[in-house]
């Protein structure tokens, strides 16, 4: 693909698009064949051209002649004289050459690759026919269903003139085969396509239309009618197969088609259980998020009913502590995922220190910018506990006594693909000209202090502004073993340890 993009100058977007799709789709082709498919670029549009090569695939149902890669190798004028007769003539040129030396005699089918009535490359079917077996009932059909598909590809009406990527449940060759006719009857059936159907309860398919074997035949209908590729899945009880249709084109008139099926039962059994695993996960985040709900509740009524100031200063920050946890699983409970968008938690925790702290007589505006990107949960809620610790600093102490002008907190994001950074700023009276986080003995700093650099595996530092206010600077790098980290409740059980070793 790669060099497709290199070859602006000699193809145009269009042409590009074509052999893009070719290259997308072409797998089947390949398998039907027995051999390895080339895709073949001429570096001048007549006569005789050095070619290189575009593409290569190996099929699935034999040996490979090639043991190393093709794509980027180049064939020297007149090394592969079939290469220009097929260009010039527009026509399929069946022919052989042999290679000196130890290596097997290489036998080519080129198949000129038109486009907007233009031959803009070639196809190299290659095999050893020293090495291939003698050809049975199903090595027959399958090539005679690869030269119809051929004569498509030479006629421009191959790849379909459709984006379809390939997907993970999509049907190969070796999973099942049907030849179809122009009456949507079925003229030949590969032993594993047999197979698939027989699980199912489909006994008999060979000679007889799918509707009467008992198979939907919705598929066919549609690539019949619009002359494009349809897949369909089909339910039997608990038995799920997929059928991919495509439809074969000889000139104008429609000659039949190439089915291919799969038994998917067994996929569509595990993503019936991812489903179930996805809706337990986000019933158990919601109830996480429940209880801890409860337990702030509880907390609060208990803060109501205490008189020393000091202790009820301590259970407001315990409530406050949980629910910034409670934010990071209410988001993980509607949507099931790895990470966390984490601008959604950020507004949510602002309104819950305005709500805590802020008043009529000490209003503070809180901003955000920047964008933090996804996070894994267990990063997002040790974050989101430093940043309600940081944001309840602010405005406990930077907005304690004489209040600024317009008294603000700004909160930025700067992602990377190593790391986040993030600065607090606040516009109060800011930290001691002689502050030293190491010496800081505050809970909610050495709670701070020991989330970022034991659970993010990051550095934090806090300064005094140049003109007042205080600057807390977080760096936290994008490491790949995040999620390995030891989680929030190991390192606040440290936390506890340290301030009160008893």
């Amino acid at each position: 693909m790669a060099r497709l993009d290199e070859l602006t100058a000699e193809l145009g977007s269009g042409d590009q698009l074509h052999l893009a799709r070719l290259l997308r789709t072409w797998a089947p082709l390949a398998d039907i064949s027995f051999a390895d498919l080339l895709l073949c670029v001429p570096d001048r549009p007549d006569g005789e051209a050095a070619y290189t090569v575009v593409g290569h695939v190996r099929p699935t149902t034999s040996r490979s002649i090639y043991r190393s890669e093709m794509v980027d190798s180049t064939f020297a004028p007149g090394e592969r004289p079939f290469f220009d007769l097929a260009r010039q003539t527009g026509n399929i040129i069946d022919g052989g050459l042999v290679f000196q030396g130890a290596a097997p005699r290489i036998r080519t089918l080129t198949v000129p690759v038109r486009h907007d009535g233009r031959i803009i490359a070639v196809l190299a079917r290659e095999f050893s026919p020293d090495e291939q077996r003698l050809p049975g009932e199903l090595e027959t059909t399958y090539f005679f269903l690869f030269r119809r598909l051929a004569r498509m590809i030479a006629e421009g009406a191959y790849p379909y003139d459709i984006d379809d990527p390939e997907v993970e449940d999509q049907p190969r060759v070796t999973d099942g085969l049907l030849v179809i006719d122009a009456s949507s009857r079925v003229r030949f059936a590969s032993p594993n396509s047999v197979s698939v159907l027989s699980r199912v309860g489909v006994r008999q398919v060979e000679g007889q239309r799918l509707r009467v074997a008992g198979l939907s035949q919705a598929a066919v209908r549609t690539a019949f009618r619009t002359r494009l590729p349809q897949s369909e899945e089909i339910q039997f009880d608990d038995q799920t197969v997929i059928l991919r249709c495509y439809p074969i084109v000889e000139g104008s008139e429609l000659t039949g088609a190439m089915a291919l099926v799969r038994d998917i039962s067994e996929l569509r059994r595990r993503d019936r259980l991812l489903l179930s695993k996805d809706a337990t996960i986000a019933e158990i985040h919601h109830r996480v998020k429940n209880n801890l709900q409860t337990i702030s509740s509880l907390l609060r009524l208990q803060g109501r009913r205490v008189v020393a100031d000091e202790a009820r200063q301590a259970i407001d920050e315990s409530v406050r502590r949980i629910r910034s946890i409670a934010i990071v699983h209410e988001i993980l409970s509607q949507e099931v995922a790895d990470g966390v968008t984490f601008d959604e938690v950020v507004r949510p925790l602002m309104r819950l220190v305005e709500e805590s702290l802020a008043s009529p007589e000490r209003p503070v505006r809180f901003e955000l910018s920047g964008d933090a990107g996804e996070l894994p949960s267990t990063v997002a809620t040790a974050l989101a506990v430093v940043l309600s610790e940081l944001m309840q600093n602010a405005v406990e102490h930077g907005f304690a006594s004489a209040m600024r002008q317009d008294p603000r907190v700004i909160v930025h994001f700067a992602a990377s693909d190593t790391g986040i950074e993030v600065s607090l700023e606040d516009n109060g009276i800011g930290v001691p000209v002689d502050f030293s986080l190491d010496t800081s003995t505050g809970l909610g700093l050495t709670i701070v202090r020991t989330l970022v650099e034991n659970d993010l595996g990051g550095k934090i530092t806090i300064e005094r502004g140049a003109e007042g206010g205080t600057t807390a600077t977080l760096v936290v790098p994008r490491a790949a073993d995040w999620d390995a980290r030891e989680d929030l409740a190991s390192d606040l059980g440290r936390i506890a340890h340290r301030v009160d070793p008893q």
